[in-house]
C-alpha cells in the first residue's frame, strides 16, 4: 500500500502523487472500498481515485535516486527493441509505454531514436506514430527520473546526454 505523499507511477499518467487515501462517496465508488487520490504531477488539472486494492492498473514507487543514478549508468547496455514484423510496431511501442518499466522506455527511445535516423538518411519523415510514442517514452523516463534525482524535468535531457559521456570519458 502507498502512503499519502508518496510519488508513484500510474500507468497511463505518469507520476503521481498520493494525496490521500479514503472510502469515496461518489457515483460508482463500491462501499467501504479505499481508493487512492492522485494528483499528477506534471499536468495541471486533474485528479485520479483507484481503489487500493485494485489490479486492473499497473502502479508501482518512483526509482530511488540509486535506482536511478544506476538506471542511466545502464541505458548503453540496455537493448533496442526488436520488432520482426511491422504490423506489431505500435502494439510493441503501446506494450512498452504502458509496462510502466524504466527499461522498456529506455529500449523504445533507443530504438525510435535509430529509427528516425535511418528514416532521415533515406529522405523520409519520421512517422506520426513513432513520433507519438517516443514522446511519451521520453515523457515518463524524464518525468520519474527527475522526481528520483530532485531535479527539474526539463533538463533530464541534457543531464542523461552528459551523464553518459562523463561515463564514457568524454569532454562535456
Amino acid at each position: 500500500m502507498f502512503q499519502v505523499g508518496e510519488f508513484i507511477i500510474y500507468e497511463n499518467r505518469g507520476i503521481c502523487k498520493v494525496e490521500g487515501i479514503a472510502e469515496l462517496s461518489l457515483p460508482g465508488a463500491v462501499k467501504g472500498q479505499q481508493y487512492y487520490e492522485l494528483k499528477p504531477v506534471f499536468e495541471e488539472a486533474g485528479k485520479i481515485y483507484s481503489a487500493v486494492d485494485s489490479n486492473k492498473v499497473m502502479m508501482r514507487q518512483v526509482l530511488t535516486k540509486e535506482e536511478a543514478n544506476e538506471l542511466i549508468e545502464d541505458i548503453p547496455n540496455i537493448p533496442e527493441m526488436r520488432i520482426g514484423d511491422e504490423k506489431y510496431r505500435e502494439m510493441k511501442y503501446k506494450e512498452a509505454v504502458h509496462s510502466c518499466d524504466c527499461r522498456q522506455w529506455v529500449s523504445i527511445i533507443k530504438t525510435l531514436y535509430t529509427r528516425r535516423q535511418n528514416r532521415l538518411e533515406q529522405g523520409k519523415k519520421t512517422t506520426n506514430t513513432d513520433e507519438r510514442y517516443f514522446k511519451k517514452a521520453e515523457n515518463n523516463l524524464h518525468g520519474e527520473l527527475a522526481i528520483a534525482l530532485g531535479m527539474e524535468k526539463s533538463t533530464m535531457g541534457e543531464f542523461i546526454h552528459n551523464r553518459l559521456n562523463t561515463l564514457r570519458g568524454e569532454q562535456v
